[in-house]
């Protein structure tokens, strides 16, 4: 079986590939593709088919999933156009003869109404309306959304947001690439969705397990929408990603990034990666690296 992996220079496409490699799958059924291949050059050393797919840009399309009996559809990041890549990325998966489409969604994405969700629902009817078979992977908020954030939380003493006391099922991109490895290499999944998360906590807890984990007070800040995405865009995101994220945390008050499912731990086959792990282990990275730098 021939494997296409979308997204596969991002953060949770080049884990799919790493994992389907390490589970056994040989780099000779992998075909990695992004839209700079030149991050995906240690890939196409292994053995990796590697090619070049721009969903923006129909065009590439057909060459990229030529012979694919399936395909990891990773959702793209830019806001406003998801939807018209992800259909350009179906449509050519069809014409390819791709006969399985594993799509990563957001939670909750039938019933939630935060912006981030719109693209998503529409992209599963557009999937279900089709002719391919498909698994809808419905993933939780990314833990490295906040463990990302170490740095500046650590300066400021203070983790932001406009989440209230909502709980977020949040889980680490790892978990959310063993899941889709899962329901590439097992049986009995075509038709399903899942909705993929961690154990639940609020914003105010994930600051207490920051506290605890580093040894120095972190307080939940709690603001407004507009105050954080203000806060969002000074901190370098793009202004149309700073509101999406920011009217994300609106959705996670609502209890829209919330789900009691166990959907992921029975596909990974062990517990989630929790927030205080992930904590622990962002830390030591950074301090890791920040060694390796004074020692140069």
């Amino acid at each position: 079986m021939s494997i296409v992996i979308t997204g596969a220079s991002g953060h949770l496409g080049r884990l799919v590939v790493d994992q389907l490699l390490a589970a056994g799958t040989s780099p000779a059924q992998i075909v990695a593709t992004g839209r700079d291949i030149d991050k995906l050059a240690d890939l196409a050393r292994s053995g990796v088919t590697v090619r070049r797919a721009d969903f923006a840009d129909p065009s590439t399309l057909d060459e990229a999933f030529e012979g694919a009996d399936a395909m990891v559809l990773v959702s793209t990041t830019t806001v406003g156009e998801r939807f018209d890549n992800h259909r350009n990325a179906i449509d050519a998966a069809r014409r390819a003869g791709v006969s399985r489409i594993v799509y990563t969604s957001l939670v909750n994405a039938s019933t939630a109404r935060m912006t981030l969700a719109d693209e998503h629902r529409r992209t599963e009817e557009y999937l279900r309306a089709g002719g391919s078979e498909f698994v809808v992977l419905r993933n939780g908020w990314y833990l490295e959304n906040y463990t990302d954030q170490l740095p500046m939380i650590t300066q400021y003493h203070a983790l932001p947001g406009s989440a209230r006391d909502g709980r977020v099922s949040a889980a680490a991109r790892g978990d959310l690439a063993a899941a889709a490895v899962a329901v590439l290499t097992q049986d009995g999944h075509l038709g399903a969705t899942y909705e993929l998360g961690g154990t639940p906590f609020t914003l105010a807890e994930l600051a207490a397990t920051i506290s605890d984990v580093l040894g120095t007070p972190i307080a939940y800040q709690d603001m407004p929408v507009a105050d954080y995405t203000a806060v969002l865009t000074g901190a370098g995101l793009p202004p149309g990603m700073a509101a999406a994220v920011a009217d994300a945390d609106a959705g996670l008050a609502r209890g829209e990034l919330f789900t009691t499912s166990d959907d992921l731990v029975k596909l990974i086959g062990r517990p989630a990666t929790t927030a205080r792990e992930a904590v622990r282990d962002a830390a030591a990275a950074i301090e890791a690296a920040a060694a390796i730098e004074e020692s140069r």
